[in-house]
């Protein structure tokens, strides 16, 4: 009988022992290994780590069916269902994702061809979804705050219109591109960046920096490229949100988006669609408004067919209706106001483009886009007939083709060339105060480029564009110089040069009316102004080091930017009808230079800071005149020294989130022309430096029977209002009077329904 027990014992622990297996594998990243990162079977005691090679190994686990989750510090978490066998190992390599997606995804704004963002010759900050939601940012303008370099201000106290500085130059320096393409005119720059609402958007990719190379007249400063939401997946999202300016003004958003793809994966659209409708607010109690009513309706698309393994076809289109009003009597016609704007903009856009793989080196573009604004305005004081009509059309095309060469001087070259034709055509009129602008822009630009890996350590991009603007006489040529060099698989340092240009012709400023001097100041331009050229460097030092436990990086650019015959505006007095004229001519050579710091830390999934300040300094060569009663100033107005910002987030993988954020704007010099209560003279005002802070508060439920989430959400903007606290007050306000964050403390509310 012992001996048949001590038989069954044996059998039975033979058995067990064979029923186990193991499962080997290696986690990696863009084909480098991911060391320290954790591997377990979900609600088991079996887990390990990867060593430095980013290998791992399970052993001695029971036969059956398990969920592998494998993460890493600053990677999303990945889950896969494995099935464990006693007869071989299972092998399993997993590949991860950045958990901060813009740390290396692809984009394509820097060389016009996709790239990783780390492997890019030219630096790339992205602007992504996730930013917009931890911000409450919900417009494109309200979430530009929160890049490095850039920063949004409001230059008008009647109607809010805005400006995107980019390195200190002003918004005619950088070009804004909608999907890759220059549509974005100056006319919808006046308002466009605060009408586009947020769920519009994919990401936003800023190149910092010349790009004329690439995009043409406008980009000195550098590129914002607005890439609009593009369908992965059959989802959709409901969101509405809910504001109290000052706890007493509403400002409501009603957001839909909807993605479906077919099985195939071969064709997809997405729709989005926004309403906004604010109320006005007036921060001193005069009965003039300091933010506009605003009732903004937008509708678009994005959608793809690939017919072919080699073709895909895009088509995108959008529209924005907006109605804004300021000033006061705001329930009345805007006419029979003491002081009014009033703008109604009816804003088409589209485009499409054919790209064809030719073989696994060559490909080609096919593309075209085109915008219709019809806008209706009024501009007036004490019932004036300040009534006008602007239209504006714009049509884009062009060709691109590029070839790769794998065995090119021991390394890998890519050849980017093409054509392509921009044709503008701008009308704006009020009769009654003889203000007109009527022009026709076609701009023709030939360009060719070399991306050249010249190891895999270093990346030469050089290039060169001929552009002729039929405001131009000459041809001119923007070359560009860029360079990159990886230290390690942590560092890179980049260096570039680009020559930009700036054509002679009207822009976002030029097209807006203003209140001043009592009365209207109008903008007119130089019968002899010629164009405007730029020489920009650029270095930079970049640093990412992932660790068991965190994973953190900092980026230090210097830029230097050198303009020659700079547009300046100056006073010349006053019209017939006793309205306020500045002129637009060249000037002298103007300067811009200084340092940006970008900071970003990850600690274990538990918080991640992200954090930019910018240090500069911007100067004419000789002082400017703009106002007839005071002396001139070198410094250039509205350009603050020091300006920054930070969003750090507690628990942000959790399903809820704490979100604090904020925009630091430091004294600059503002001009304040007289006429308003108070103010019998112009001057030039210091302003007090401002620390914006908001805080958000973000809890995401399940609704399993569904499977659909739902988010609420609440916080607070600018919690310690800073705000300006010396508005003008009065029908003859100087309107450009008005610096500091677009609004005072404001409580908010949401709620999102859909797959998150």
């Amino acid at each position: 009988m012992r001996n048949a027990l001590l038989l069954l014992f044996l059998i039975l622990a033979s058995t067990a022992h064979a029923q186990t297996g193991a499962i080997t594998g290696q986690v990696s990243v863009n084909e480098r290994p991911v060391p320290y990162a954790a591997v377990m079977l979900v609600n088991t005691r079996y887990g390990t780590s990867t060593d430095l090679e980013g290998k791992y190994k399970l052993e001695n686990i029971p036969v059956g069916t398990y969920d592998l989750v494998v993460s890493a510090i600053g990677y999303r978490k990945v889950q896969r269902a494995v099935e464990i066998s006693d007869v071989t190992p299972l092998t399993l390599d997993i590949t991860l994702q950045p958990a901060d997606a813009t740390l290396n995804e692809v984009v394509v704004t820097g060389t016009r061809t996709e790239r990783r963002r780390l492997e890019s010759p030219v630096a790339v900050n992205v602007l992504d979804s996730r930013t917009f939601n931890l911000t409450q940012s919900n417009t494109l303008a309200e979430g530009l705050c929160f890049q490095p370099g850039l920063r949004m201000e409001t230059d008008c106290q009647t109607c809010n219109y805005t400006q995107l500085r980019m390195n200190g130059l002003g918004g005619s320096y950088s070009q804004i591109l909608v999907n890759s393409r220059p549509i974005f005119t100056s006319l919808m720059s006046l308002y466009g960046l605060e009408q586009i609402p947020a769920n519009m958007i994919d990401r936003v990719e800023v190149v910092r920096g010349g790009g004329s190379v690439l995009y043409g007249s406008s980009a000195i400063a550098g590129t914002v490229n607005i890439i609009t939401k593009e369908p992965k997946e059959s989802t959709y999202t409901l969101s509405t949100n809910s504001s109290l300016t000052d706890g007493t003004v509403w400002d409501h958003f009603l957001n839909a988006n909807v993605n479906a793809v077919n099985e195939e994966q071969n064709v997809g659209v997405s729709f989005f669609a926004s309403h906004r409708d604010r109320e006005d607010y007036d921060a001193n109690g005069d009965g003039f408004s300091e933010l506009s009513q605003l009732k903004n309706n937008s509708f678009g698309f994005n959608a793809f067919f690939k017919p072919t393994e080699r073709d895909e076809v895009d088509v995108n289109g959008w529209s924005i209706y907006e109605e804004r009003k300021g000033g006061n009597k705001l329930d009345k016609p805007a006419d029979q106001a003491d002081q009014a704007e009033y703008r109604l903009h009816n804003i088409l856009v589209g485009g499409f483009s054919w790209d064809r793989r030719l073989s696994d080196r060559s490909s080609f573009s096919v593309y075209g886009s085109g915008q219709n604004t019809k806008r209706t305005h009024y501009t007036g004081i004490e019932q004036s007939d300040g009534w006008g009509e602007t239209k504006s059309n714009t049509l884009q095309g062009g060709l691109q083709y590029n070839y790769t060469s794998p065995d090119f001087m021991g390394g890998s070259n890519t050849f980017t060339t093409g054509i392509e034709h921009q044709y503008d055509d701008t009308f704006d009129a009020i009769e009654a105060y003889n203000y007109r602008i009527d022009q026709e822009n076609n701009l023709t630009g030939l360009y060719l480029q070399s991306d050249w890996e010249v190891s895999p350590a270093l990346t030469i991009l050089s290039g060169v564009r001929a552009n002729k603007h039929n405001r131009i006489r000459n041809i001119i040529l923007t070359p560009r110089l860029s360079a990159l060099y990886k230290i390690g698989s942590t560092t890179q340092l980049r260096a570039s040069y680009a020559r930009g240009f700036k054509a002679p012709q009207a822009f976002e400023t030029d097209l807006h009316i203003a209140f001043a001097g009592g009365g209207i100041s109008l903008i007119q331009l130089d019968p002899e102004l010629r164009e405007e050229t730029s020489n920009a460097f650029n270095a930079s030092l970049d640093f990412n080091k992932p660790s068991e436990h965190m994973i953190y990086g900092f980026t230090v650019d210097a830029f230097y930017t050198r303009l020659h015959d700079a547009f300046i505006l100056e006073e010349i007095g006053t019209d017939a009808l006793g309205n306020q004229q500045l002129l637009r001519r060249n000037g002298s050579h103007s300067t811009v230079k200084g340092i940006t710091l970008e900071g970003r830390l990850n600690y274990d999934q538990k918080f991640q800071l992200e954090s930019g300040l910018t240090l500069q300094h911007s100067t004419f060569d000789a002082p400017v005149a703009w106002s007839s009663e005071l002396e001139g100033t070198r410094d250039y107005l509205r350009t603050p020294n020091v300006y920054g910002y930070y969003v750090l987030t507690l628990l942000p993988q959790s399903r809820f989130t704490t979100a604090f954020s904020g925009v630091l704007t430091g004294p600059m010099q503002v001009p304040h022309f007289g006429g308003a209560p108070g103010v019998v003279e112009d001057e030039l005002y210091t302003s007090p430096t401002f620390f914006e802070n908001n805080l958000k508060l973000a809890y995401r439920f399940t609704i399993r029977s569904i499977k659909q989430d739902l988010q609420l959400s609440a916080g607070v903007q600018n919690m310690f209002n800073a705000y300006q606290k010396d508005f003008d007050t009065g029908p003859f306000r100087d309107s450009n009077y008005v610096y500091g964050p677009a609004r005072p403390r404001t409580f908010y509310f949401g709620l999102k329904f859909g797959l998150m």
